[in-house]
């Protein structure tokens, strides 16, 4: 069937060619928008250009709805005015829905009220050989829309929507730290030791150095607390990190993140400033504080509460994680029916898996601190509680949505903390943290005081209620 029609558009695009019109010009054609043109007084002259969407041909008159990023016009193409009766004929014959058009005449309104352009000219932009799929049809299979996603853009002004708003979440983030007096910064994406986050890298081969090198799984954490120890104060990167691991409603592989690095600062004065910056990211992109998302109702304007990690553990499944085994763990995750990886099995990947389970109850907005040294192997130690760090994650619908601490940065407190991380790894734990040498020696030249913070654009997957895939503008397939 569409074999069929391709060859019959295929047909008619050959005569263009014989009448000697370009089937795809180079341009430029110089237009403005629907929306524009549909403003202007009638009489004036517009020029519109766009994808034919609808065609209705009724005898010497033919309607077409051209639509362009803006939205949507109609056009009215007659015998009279197409010079003459051969003219017309052979644009009506010819003309697919799906090609691209420009044109140009007076605006006008049509009996019914219908804010119009009466076409004097047209001008072929491009030829389609591939019919429109039917809306309501062939766009509603997921595995189709998401595979071919230009479609699903063209049918569905939400998903267009998609890509705006993703723009207005990281322009407002953007805005903000600049406006706070931060640096944007670029670091390194291939890295020979990947850093900054417990997760299983990508591994590549560089061939002109003839070394393995990986995809980083932060953005540029230890290279940022380098700029640190050159001398900068405040910094920040967005771009894109890359994580070897399963996908799921709330987890990619290839995603967009942001980090900033604040020297002289503290994990509250994080807290303060990224409890601010989320208000400012709703207001400007939504216009908004108040969202549903997964079935709770949460005001970002509302206050945002502390949760201690060991005590909330406990209070939620009476588990001290400060005395329990990794057994007395593992059972109470069977008993909970808690599914889990088992490779690299350990009591801090059994706490963390308990946290999990935990957070998953909590609507927010609020922020999770004084978790373990064992499962933040690059924060630094509560002073009055050792064993503990000043770490901080955001919670909001029942997930963490940005993590930060006051970084360490005692040389010596890093490098016993990699060799724990190395061993957990060479034990079987893939997501432990490398041992990376080189950062311990910038760290030994001295690093100020420092506050980092993370957040991906999971808050905006959130903020819209929506899974990652679904947010994605042309989300990762197989074949």
């Amino acid at each position: 069937m569409i074999d069929n029609i391709r060859e019959e558009k295929i047909k008619k695009m050959n005569n263009f060619k014989e009448a000697g019109i370009e089937t795809y010009p180079a341009g430029p054609f110089i237009k403005e928008s629907t929306q524009s043109a549909i403003k202007k007084p009638v009489g004036e002259e517009v020029k519109i250009a766009g994808r034919i969407m609808l065609f209705r041909e009724m005898g010497n008159i033919t309607f077409l709805t051209i639509q362009d990023e803006q939205g949507r016009m109609q056009a009215v193409l007659s015998k009279k005015e197409l010079e003459n009766e051969e003219g017309y004929k052979f644009w009506i014959k010819n003309l697919d829905m799906g090609d691209f058009v420009g044109l140009e005449g007076p605006r006008f309104t049509t009996q019914k009220g219908e804010e119009s352009v009466l076409v004097k000219k047209i001008t072929l932009l491009t030829k389609s050989l591939l019919p429109l799929p039917d809306k309501h049809k062939a766009l509603q299979d997921e595995d189709k829309r998401l595979r071919k996603r230009y479609l699903d853009i063209m049918f569905n002004k939400d998903v267009q929507d998609l890509v705006y708003k993703r723009d207005k979440y990281w322009n407002a983030i953007r805005t903000f730290l600049k406006e706070r007096g931060f640096t944007e910064v670029y670091t390194p994406v291939l890295e020979t030791t990947p850093g900054g986050a417990d997760a299983r890298p990508f591994v590549t081969h560089h061939n002109a150095l003839d070394i393995p090198v990986y995809l980083r799984i932060s953005m540029g954490e230890l290279w940022q607390k380098r700029l640190m120890v050159a001398g900068f104060e405040k910094t920040f990167e967005i771009g894109r990190q890359f994580r070897n691991e399963g996908m799921d409603a709330e987890h990619l592989q290839d995603y967009s993140q942001v980090e900033f690095y604040w020297a002289y600062a503290n994990y509250e004065m994080g807290m303060k400033l990224v409890e601010e910056m989320y208000k400012y990211i709703a207001k400007e992109v939504f216009g908004t504080l108040k969202f549903s998302i997964k079935g709770w109702d949460i005001d970002l304007g509302s206050e945002w509460k502390r949760y201690s990690y060991t005590e909330t553990i406990e209070e939620m499944t009476g588990i001290n994680i400060n005395t329990a085994s990794l057994e007395d763990i593992t059972k109470k995750l069977a008993d909970l029916k808690v599914e889990y990886d088992r490779k690299g099995w350990n009591l801090t990947r059994a706490i963390d898996t308990l946290w999990k389970y935990c957070r998953k109850q909590i609507p927010g907005p609020g922020f999770l601190i004084n978790e373990p040294v064992s499962i933040s192997p690059l924060a630094k130690r509560m002073k009055n509680e050792p064993d503990l760090t000043e770490r901080f994650h955001v919670l909001i619908g029942g997930s963490e949505i940005g993590n930060g601490y006051s970084e360490l940065n005692d040389p010596m407190d890093q490098a016993s903390r990699f060799e724990e991380q190395q061993a957990l790894r060479d034990s079987g734990d893939e997501e432990a943290q490398m041992h990376d040498k080189d950062f311990v020696e910038a760290l030994e030249y001295g690093m100020p005081p420092t506050c980092g913070f993370g957040t991906s654009e999971r808050l905006l997957w959130f903020l819209l209620d929506k899974s990652a895939r679904e947010c994605q503008t042309f989300p990762l397939m197989k074949p």
